[in-house]
């Protein structure tokens, strides 16, 4: 709103949507038609919106459920039809429909009030936990939804395409004596949860993309990290050769295969560019294209990973993390992934807290430093929270149970009785450079710190995992869960369909996340989606 007022197009806007002409809003292009939002409120207090439909929007409850709200949901009629855009018979021309599935990815909602004006301005309501939200809005030329249509796949493309063609009807003009954003129903009509609510479980195809030894950008894919061939090893009655650095591994286009995971059912998608850049990302204009084809060519959402940071480039330039991460967003990234930065920006976060708790001897009598503002809080303020995805990549340390006093005591895991790690117990720590350095960080510390500085969502690798097919670490996975309030995407050791199933029922992850069994084709998407039906776990609806 602030952008709006700065620019000046703030009453234009207004006059725009009382003239009788299409508007259609797509999430904040929906939240700025009401009269205040509470997002940002402990720092100005409430922010206003335009004023079209008297109501708040306001912060999802964390009470039953993780937030931002990420992923594919039902949107379900309330009214049949959306008051405006109806054809010359009467039928309802909006293409929106409650057997399928839309994406979403929001921390602020408007609760459905059916006491309050929102009944009458209400097209569909969406349940996320025990909260019933409107999920669009509709009267006359205002066509506005929470979800993001153009991330919906086929079924967000359906809905743009007709309310393209739909034919609209006006508002009633300025000049006249009743508010031109004034729906005449006045119909009550009541929605309660139902028992669970339809928030999908996703499953994301990771394309690892690097330089080959030929200059040529491609997806591969390692064994605990590694992306190059095995080393062979040839022996003979005189000496033993050894290959000591294979080829990396090229197993496709990052943009060709992106669209074909696309068409295969994949509820998102994830790029991350694991080559050490040699100068900065925005200097890596290669990269930078691959984004753009491929959000060309895939309607579902993109993450992107790999140099969001604080860069300098060779001639000194400086850019800032917020920059880069923008143009990723400008070419049509959705998210972007923070790895190893994070993991300094924590370590920072936990040195700064350590002195203003009196360690070290200060007993709080020196003056607290002062922390430099970290990327993920920069990015988080520019784009929201649920912009923002942290990737984990720890791996266990073994200590002995019966005498570990360590710092990450609360944290151990012990292996279970009967199973191949019985006896054992391990913490977690993380790692930073591809896990090549381990850091003095526990994977629960790391997880806490990046939630305080506004990441919206955590995806959780396991370097002992990775490419060995033995299913995801479900104990990694719930101590994770157990300790922060944003979503959680599994990833690492996938091997089969059912492994997908076994990490949803086991765990409270809202998304699984594999690379290698799809570029290997050894397991397909749809395989996949149909062992989680068979198996009574909610997919998006196609």
């Amino acid at each position: 709103m602030d952008n709006l007022a700065t620019k000046g197009l703030l009453e234009p806007l207004r006059a725009y949507l009382a003239s009788g002409r299409p508007y259609f809003g797509i999430c904040i292009g929906m939240q700025v038609l009401f009269s205040a939002s509470t997002e940002h409120s402990d720092e100005t207090g409430l922010i206003p919106g335009l004023g079209v439909i008297p109501c708040t929007i306001d912060r999802f409850s964390t009470q039953d459920k993780s937030v931002p709200h990420i992923g594919w949901n039902r949107a379900q009629r309330l009214r049949s039809n959306t008051n405006g855009y109806e054809n010359g018979k009467g039928q309802d021309s909006i293409d929106m429909n409650d057997d399928r599935s839309y994406y979403f990815v929001h921390s602020y909602r408007a609760a459905y009030d059916p006491d309050s004006a929102l009944r009458d301005w209400t097209f569909t309501t969406t349940q996320f936990g025990q909260e019933v939200f409107v999920s669009s809005v509709a009267h006359a030329n205002i066509l506005a939804v929470q979800f993001h249509p153009e991330k919906s796949g086929a079924a967000g493309l359906s809905l743009l395409d007709s309310w393209v063609k739909a034919p609209t009807k006006s508002l009633v003009s300025l000049d006249s004596q009743s508010s031109p954003f004034s729906p005449a129903s006045k119909l009550r009509l009541e929605r309660p949860p139902a028992a669970r609510d339809g928030l999908a479980k996703r499953i994301v195809a990771c394309m690892d993309v690097r330089t080959n030894d030929q200059g040529d950008l491609v997806v591969t894919k390692g064994d605990q990290y590694d992306v190059r061939e095995k080393v062979s090893t040839t022996t003979t009655d005189t000496q033993t050769t050894l290959k000591t650095g294979g080829a990396v591994r090229n197993l496709g286009k990052p943009v060709q295969l992106a669209s074909k995971y696309y068409i295969a059912g994949a509820d998102e998608l994830c790029l991350l560019n694991i080559t050490s850049f040699r100068s900065s990302p925005l200097l890596d204009q290669p990269m930078l294209a691959v984004v753009r084809a491929a959000a060309n060519e895939v309607f579902v959402p993109l993450t992107i990973g790999g140099g969001i940071k604080d860069t300098v480039d060779p001639d000194g330039t400086e850019h800032s993390a917020l920059e880069v991460a923008g143009a990723y967003f400008r070419a049509g990234a959705d998210k972007v992934s923070i790895g190893s930065e994070a993991v300094w920006n924590v370590e920072e976060l936990l040195r700064v807290d350590s002195v203003e708790n009196g360690a070290n001897g200060t007993n709080g009598s020196s003056k607290a430093p002062q922390r430099k503002k970290t990327g993920i809080e920069y990015i988080a303020n520019a784009y929201g929270s649920q912009a923002v995805v942290v990737s984990i990549d720890p791996r266990r340390v073994y200590v002995d149970p019966s005498t570990y006093d360590g710092p990450y005591k609360s944290e151990l895991i012990h292996g279970k009785p009967g199973g191949e790690e019985e006896g054992k117990a391990w913490w977690y720590q993380c790692t930073v450079s591809g896990g090549r350095e381990s850091r003095p960080l526990s994977v629960v510390q790391l997880a806490k710190g990046v939630e305080r500085l506004g990441a919206g969502e955590l995806l959780i690798n396991s370097i002992d995992r990775d490419g060995t097919g033995k299913g995801f670490d479900h104990d990694l996975i719930n101590l994770i869960k157990g300790s922060v309030r944003i979503p959680v995407v599994a990833s690492s050791g996938a091997g089969s369909a059912n492994h997908f199933v076994d990490v949803f029922r086991e765990t409270e992850a809202e998304a699984a996340l594999a690379a290698g069994i799809f570029h290997r084709e050894e397991v397909e998407i749809q395989k996949v989606k149909e062992a989680l039906v068979d198996n009574g776990i909610t997919t998006r609806r196609l």
